[in-house]
């Protein structure tokens, strides 16, 4: 599961993909200076797996991860290919979540590519292009589908009236996502056609440092903007994010954070919003050997979190055995939530709840 940063030029994208991942992309003062998209791979911060090392004293940790990609600033008439619009829009075709940001600072030594800042028309520039791209797509597939639909194809007419529901949104400048499928067919269909708008989104207001821990008047617009659309907004200083990375020391990034107001830096949170946004939880196995936090989708079956560390777990599931989080904690180690009454056995039907810690039986 991956989630592409997108926006305009400028905005900050490549800075914030520096800060939340190992990897160094490129950045400049310039359009287009990440081509390729950049991928990195994320740590999920999670308080909990570090009490749980502290409890069981594991050779090593390994945390959940999420897949951020930093996708090349759009601009407008992408969607007919200007800029490096195609290959952009492919891109973000590629992810599974959107993260939008939006340029919420002043700055006249960073070029804004419109000429000023405004993260309305900005946000609405980028809308627009990712609308078009899916209306183009919506209507090819129209063109294919009416003809089967004439012959009384029962399938092709419930896939046109929904594509028509879907265009009119579009023609509407309204997105995908406000589309809500009616029944499981719709949704199979609606994963389908692969609609760059029907992702899911959240918005990072990149601000200056003095405005990270209230906003500004650039935020409360994009508030404004988005409160009907259910999406998150999330404001960050991505250059005072920056210099945070650049600190070695853990007590120098705490002194530095408190300076700002702030009790952990902001990365964390968007990494974190990020792994919601995408519909993911965590369960742990915890043992003397490790101690691991591993992905799961939200509604995962045991047998399915199985999967998740090999597939034979998955084909030969017998049995979970599940310890809750608070449980583990409370008592302090496995063998005290056992004495407790607190392990449980759980079949195949049992689905995962986010900070289960467990273990699995299987046979291949």
């Amino acid at each position: 599961m991956k989630a592409g940063i997108v926006g305009l030029p400028n905005v900050g994208k490549s800075t914030l993909f520096n800060c939340l991942s190992n990897a160094k992309a490129q950045s400049a003062n310039f359009p287009f200076c990440t081509i390729e998209p950049n991928i990195g791979v994320v740590n999920v911060p999670d308080p909990r797996i570090n009490k749980l090392e502290e409890l069981v004293k594991p050779e090593r940790v390994q945390m959940a991860t999420v897949d951020i990609v930093d996708i090349a600033g759009l601009v407008k008439g992408a969607s007919k290919g200007e800029g490096l619009g195609n290959q952009f829009l492919g891109n973000i075709r590629e992810c599974n979540a959107i993260i939008h940001v939006l340029r919420c600072f002043d700055n006249d030594n960073i070029v804004h590519v419109d000429g000023n800042v405004n993260p309305i028309r900005d946000k609405e520039t980028i809308d627009i292009e990712l609308q078009l791209k899916d209306l183009e797509t919506v209507e090819k597939r129209l063109e294919k589908v009416k003809r089967l639909a004439k012959t009384g194809n029962k399938e092709a007419q419930a896939e046109e009236a929904l594509l028509n529901r879907i265009r009119e949104a579009l023609l509407q400048a309204k997105s995908a996502r406000t589309i809500i499928p009616q029944n499981n067919d719709e949704e199979v269909l609606m994963e389908a056609f692969q609609l760059i708008t029907a992702k899911p989104v959240l918005y990072v207001c990149n601000v200056d440092e003095s405005s990270a821990v209230n906003g500004n008047k650039y935020v409360d617009q994009v508030r404004e903007l988005v409160k009907d659309e259910e999406a998150e907004v999330i404001v960050l200083s991505v250059g005072a994010e920056a210099d945070i990375t650049e600190l070695e020391s853990y007590e120098e990034r705490q002194v530095f954070l408190e300076d700002m107001g702030l009790e952990e830096p902001g990365a964390s949170v968007l990494i974190r919003a990020t792994y919601k946004l995408l519909k993911q939880q965590t369960y742990f196995t915890a043992g003397v050997k490790e101690v691991r936090a591993w992905t799961i989708n939200i509604g995962a079956t045991a047998p399915q979190a199985a999967g998740v560390i090999h597939t034979d777990f998955e084909k030969g599931f017998i049995r979970a055995e599940v310890i809750s989080y608070d449980d583990y904690v409370h008592y302090g180690s496995e063998a005290k939530a056992k004495e407790a009454g607190k392990f449980r056995v759980e079949g195949k039907e049992y689905i995962v709840k986010d900070g289960d810690v467990m273990h699995f039986r299987f046979n291949v």
